[in-house]
């Protein structure tokens, strides 16, 4: 089975030694047994993910897909974790923001197509008024980070465990201000729309793993947390 994933997010998907690693890796290292199939990562940048499997150059997506009721309309989702995003900055800066309305007429820093961009977009639109928030988008997150740290950026707005890994491998020139989760997501596997024996087959294999507590040492290990019926229908809901 070939499986998108944009492995250049760490630590959701990264590679190692030419070996695919991090949270998806795990995932799918104990879901493909159940399917009883091997897994191929196809390396594909985040914001051509859903495109590739429209024009399917892989059977699904397994790359800490954020579930939004825009992209429910060409894939099909399993919903297998929940995350959400932090603020960070240089560790020189004394800029402090806690929360999104605090970036008005700052230049924010995010992955490319990442499902906050239009709920940044609205945080500015609704409070900043003549001093919007200015998003710059890249390919990837090292890409944004390194935006940050070469001053091209005045903070980046990313996953909160990708931050948390960013910080690290920065060696403590970035830090994370916000001190709550920002716009808290649901992450879903993904499986082109219409491709209904496959959406079939993932269902029947996770829904038995993601109780056990195999599963709940993997979410541990990224400190992620199972979503609720409630917060998958909720991922779903168009906001106005």
């Amino acid at each position: 089975m070939s499986v998108g994933s944009d492995q250049v997010y760490p630590p959701y998907d990264y590679l190692e030694g030419g070996v695919t690693k991090g949270f998806d890796a795990d995932v799918m290292a104990v879901l493909a047994p159940k399917l009883g199939v091997k897994v191929q990562f196809m390396d594909t940048r985040f914001a051509s993910l859903i495109p590739g499997l429209q024009a399917n150059r892989f059977d699904m997506i397994a790359s800490a897909l954020y579930v939004t009721p825009a992209r429910a309309k060409v894939v099909d989702y399993i919903a297998y974790a929940k995350t959400g995003g932090s603020l960070m900055v240089r560790s020189d800066d004394t800029f402090d923001p806690k929360k999104p309305g605090d970036l008005c007429g700052k230049r924010v820093a995010n992955l490319k197509g990442a499902a906050w961009v239009p709920e940044l977009q609205k945080v500015s639109q609704a409070e900043c008024g003549s001093n919007p928030i200015d998003v710059k988008e890249f390919a990837t997150s090292a890409e944004a980070a390194q935006a940050l740290l070469s001053r091209g950026a005045d903070v980046v707005f990313d996953d909160a465990g990708v931050s948390k890994a960013a910080v690290v491998a920065s060696g403590d020139r970035l830090k994370i201000t916000s001190t709550e989760i920002l716009f808290p997501v649901v992450m879903g596997l993904a499986v082109k729309k219409g491709n209904d024996e496959l959406l079939a087959r993932l269902k029947e294999a996770f829904e038995p793993l993601k109780n056990s507590d195999e599963y709940k040492a993997i979410l541990a290990k990224y400190n992620l947390a199972l979503p609720t019926d409630a917060e998958v229908t909720a991922a779903l809901i168009e906001s106005n």
